[in-house]
């Protein structure tokens, strides 16, 4: 379970402080990184009280899945695989980003992959189980999360806004134009878009163009009258980060102009405790539903050597979140790595 903290005060403030004021729960802290060697990471809190756990594995060849009763088990629990990389064709390789979603009461979980023969071919696909337990009953491909044109696609996921489900994704400009953008589309069915995709964010301040032009990974978050998306920006070492955009959850989320995107990054590397290119997030609650937690991964260390997409050692970690008075998401910065 997640252990928690009180700052330390003199005993005599302590107890005049309970006498006069109302008891405050104390704030959870997370035994970080809750699953090593794990990218990517989704978690949804499910109302059988299991959280449900997918990420990137370091081979890049499968899909797993776990769960546990606590964010601080999942690094315990036993990871089942339910989808291997094909030997040939679409779908053969670098098996990424993951996400599993209970929709219309089936399974599905939508990630990316490239081409066996052709491995930068990535594109959008989804599986779909109709058990009541992800864990039992059969994942069947469903092929490509079609997106309206043919280009470099990848970290699909899914939320649910005033009664309409919509998916959000990264993927090359249907122009060619260089860079990762962020689209938003209405769905129709868990599988399908329908109408055209309205772009949320494209590389255009330093912070998102460091090596690469690069903005991906969403993750929703709908709280205090808003739909916030955060997304990843730059190369996947220290430099990666998190900046985000939002818009009045009652406005047409398909109008370009609903949209406020923030010009300095929201969450990044932090030297003083250690962790570096926090980014691909997710989001969930404490098992009563009353504190939104961030999830992400992070490596604990700044210098990689060779390819930052082959060094392992992104960790899966998490903390909670505050809120401004304005309604404004507060992530401050990566917290250490717990003793151990």
């Amino acid at each position: 379970m997640y252990r928690l903290t009180l700052r330390a005060v003199p005993a005599l403030a302590l107890c005049l402080a309970g006498a006069f004021a109302p008891a405050r729960a104390a704030e959870p802290v997370f035994h970080n990184p809750l699953v090593q060697q794990r990218a990517d990471p989704q978690v949804s809190l499910q109302p059988d009280g299991w959280y449900y756990f997918t990420a990137t594995v370091p081979e890049y060849d499968r899909i797993e899945i776990r769960r546990a009763r606590s964010l601080d088990d999942l690094g315990a629990a036993p990871a089942q695989t339910v989808w291997r990389k094909h030997a040939s064709g679409a779908m053969g390789a670098h098996i990424w980003a993951p996400e599993m979603h209970r929709i219309g009461g089936k399974w599905y979980i939508y990630f990316t992959a490239g081409s066996a023969e052709h491995p930068w071919e990535i594109r959008l696909y989804a599986l779909e189980n109709a058990s009541a337990d992800p864990f039992k009953g059969e994942w069947v491909e469903r092929g490509q999360v079609k997106t309206g044109w043919e280009s470099f696609s990848l970290d699909a996921t899914t939320f649910e806004n005033r009664g309409q489900r919509y998916l959000v994704w990264t993927q090359t400009a249907p122009d060619g134009s260089k860079g990762t953008n962020i689209y938003l589309a209405k769905m129709d069915t868990p599988l399908s878009i329908k109408g055209p995709a309205v772009m949320l964010s494209k590389p255009e301040y330093a912070w998102e163009k460091v090596k690469f032009a690069v903005d991906e990974g969403p993750a929703v978050l709908v709280r205090h009258g808003r739909v916030f998306v955060t997304f990843s920006a730059s190369a996947t070492d220290a430099n990666y980060c998190l900046g985000m955009v939002s818009a009045p959850d009652d406005a047409d989320l398909l109008d370009p102009k609903s949209w406020t995107k923030l010009p300095q990054p929201v969450f990044r590397s932090s030297e003083k405790n250690g962790q570096w290119g926090p980014g691909h997030n997710a989001f969930t609650t404490t098992p009563d539903g009353k504190t939104d937690v961030l999830v992400y991964h992070a490596r604990n260390y700044r210098e990689i050597q060779g390819d930052s997409l082959h060094d392992p050692n992104r960790h899966t970690r998490a903390q909670v979140i505050h809120w401004r008075p304005d309604g404004m998401p507060d992530f401050g910065e990566p917290v250490a790595d717990s003793p151990r």
